[in-house]
């Protein structure tokens, strides 16, 4: 017979089993905690990083106007030497007429008068008159940019109660400035030009168009290169490659490239396409082929996992059917995995356009003015015009630098949503 434990017995068992629960419901609640503050403090580190970009980065999406009445003097500007004139001592003569004190004849004075307009301003003046010459001998309304200093006084980066030794500005210019605002003739609008503007040493006329198709460009090569390869790869791998050690040291040495710093892709790269091919440099094309190689490993361990989580059954079931092995891959196992394929494509792809070292290391950081037409054309791509604004002395890239970080991320965020759209409405499950 079984003895039956007395009473003294039983609820010294009990108080063991409540002092256990205890200490594992304690433990439980410690992880637990730990957890959301992990949780807590990286989603604080995000905040706190995209509240000072945005604090930042948020003046560079407006710019500081000044509209005027200019009279496109024919003794200036004629018809028979467009686009020559002096489109300039134009725009000075007009912006001199809103400020009484200033002498048209002092030399001095309209050169101070001329430095509220932005560089880019008589080039707006020239494009405008080329394109209509009937506009010569006609005062017309022109809204152009004004030059950083006055810029940013605008925006409340330039403090008035610096001493004037240490201000851009001095006195008189602040008080032409102050004289512009009074009749109305300074406004802020949105800049438009962060976008549709190539880049420039002036901070008022610096955009990022340039940057943009130069990533566009590079982005292009790099997935009609490693899209191909690094499916076909994967494919060939997981399904057909004999398993042997041949395919193990492959697999091994696929997984320690998606682990290589990607400053050793720009090495290669350099050595290699620029050193040995002697392909052009600062070209979204070598910089395309450069971020393929980075992005090709990431393509194909994502294609491979996406082929492995197709179940065995339907493989099984369309060999049974009478299949061949190429009916079976390309017919039924590659289709189901498509949507992980093509979430693991994006990703790479996203994590390629963020990437600044290689671009660096190929040239990619010149000083471009002009966006490029195709990828043999030199350019810069956003990671590296950040770099290149962010290593600017002029106050004015500043805030541009966090706009571009900005428009980055944007970016970012949309092609990773789209990798999420893609998985979740193709997404089989079993």
């Amino acid at each position: 017979m079984t003895d039956i434990p007395s009473g003294s017995v039983a609820r010294t068992t009990m108080d063991m089993v409540r002092g256990s629960l205890s200490r594992r419901h304690r433990k439980q609640f410690i992880l637990q905690a730990l957890g959301i503050t992990a949780i807590s403090l990286a989603f604080l580190m995000l905040f706190i990083l995209l509240a000072s970009l945005i604090s930042t980065g948020h003046k560079a999406f407006t710019q500081t106007e000044i509209t005027l009445e200019v009279f496109i003097d024919p003794e200036e500007i004629s018809a028979e030497r467009l686009p020559r004139g002096n489109f300039d001592d134009v725009l000075a003569a007009a912006l001199a007429a809103d400020l009484p004190s200033v002498d048209p004849n002092d030399r001095a004075a309209m050169r101070v008068v001329g430095g509220i307009l932005s560089n880019g301003a008589q080039f707006q003046l020239r494009d405008r008159v080329v394109a209509d010459p009937s506009l010569i001998g006609q005062t017309i309304a022109l809204s152009v940019p004004v030059s950083d200093p006055y810029d940013q006084l605008r925006k409340g980066l330039l403090d008035r109660e610096t001493p004037e030794s240490l201000r851009r500005l001095d006195d008189t210019q602040i008080a032409f400035y102050d004289r512009l605002i009074e009749i109305g003739a300074i406004t802020s609008s949105l800049n438009t030009g962060l976008l549709t503007n190539a880049d420039s040493r002036f901070p008022e006329l610096a955009g990022l168009k340039g940057a943009i198709m130069g990533s566009f460009w590079a982005l292009l090569t790099c997935f009609l290169i490693s899209f191909p390869l690094g499916i076909g790869a994967a494919i060939y791998l997981e399904e057909f490659a004999p398993k042997n050690k041949l395919s193990d040291f492959i697999e091994v040495n696929i997984n320690n490239l998606a682990a290589v710093p990607s400053v050793v892709f720009g090495l290669l790269a350099l050595a290699v396409f620029i050193g040995w091919f002697g392909m052009p440099r600062s070209a979204p094309l070598v910089g395309g082929m450069t971020l393929a190689l980075m992005t090709m490993p990431t393509i194909i361990i994502a294609t491979r996992a996406a082929l492995k989580a197709v179940p065995p059954s339907i493989r099984e079931a369309a060999l049974g059917v009478g299949a061949s092995k190429q009916q079976v891959v390309f017919g039924h196992v590659v289709p189901l995995a498509m949507p992980g394929i093509l979430t693991g494509t994006i990703i790479g792809l996203a994590q390629a356009l963020g990437e600044t070292a290689p671009l660096l290391l190929i040239g990619m950081n010149a000083f471009i003015t002009s966006a490029p037409a195709t990828p043999f054309d030199s350019a810069t791509a956003l990671p590296t015009q950040i770099f290149i604004w962010a290593d600017s002395p002029e106050r004015g890239f500043v805030s541009r630098t966090s706009a571009a970080i900005l428009v980055l991320l944007s970016f970012l965020i949309m092609m990773n949503a789209i990798a999420t759209y893609l998985r979740s409405k193709f997404e089989r499950k079993w």
